[in-house]
């Protein structure tokens, strides 16, 4: 499925983190899933949250630099090499992934892809359902 990600540029300042997840949730906004890449001077962090448009006005009203990218999001079985088939349909359609991220929850992995082409990527991922 595809579905919108909000990344955050945000300093790596104290408080700087607090300010962002305090801010999402007194707006009610729950966060499902995220990655924090950092360098020793600021980090981006890459959320999928539950109302990502709304994520984006609060966080932006806070002056954090913030913006919403297409990303895919799918379920792969918990299982070893589950991620390389999916991985290896992606290559021999020539789909590069910029990123990803993902956590495992029983016999379920989710996944969520920044691929370069989303709807070649998608395309895939509707043989590999079928």
């Amino acid at each position: 499925m595809i579905t919108k990600q909000l990344s955050v540029f945000i300093e790596n300042k104290t408080g700087n983190l607090i300010d962002l997840t305090q801010s999402l949730g007194e707006a009610g906004i729950n966060m499902s899933a995220f990655s924090l890449a950092e360098t020793s001077d600021f980090g981006i962090l890459r959320a999928i949250t539950s109302e990502p448009e709304r994520a984006l006005e609060v966080l932006k009203a806070k002056r954090f630099a913030a913006s919403l990218t297409d990303v895919v999001c799918l379920l792969a079985p918990n299982k070893p090499g589950a991620l390389a088939e999916i991985l290896k349909q992606f290559a021999e359609k020539n789909i590069y992934i910029d990123y990803m991220y993902a956590f495992s929850d029983g016999d379920a992995a989710k996944i969520v892809i920044k691929p370069d082409k989303l709807k070649e990527c998608m395309e895939v991922l509707m043989q590999i359902k079928n």
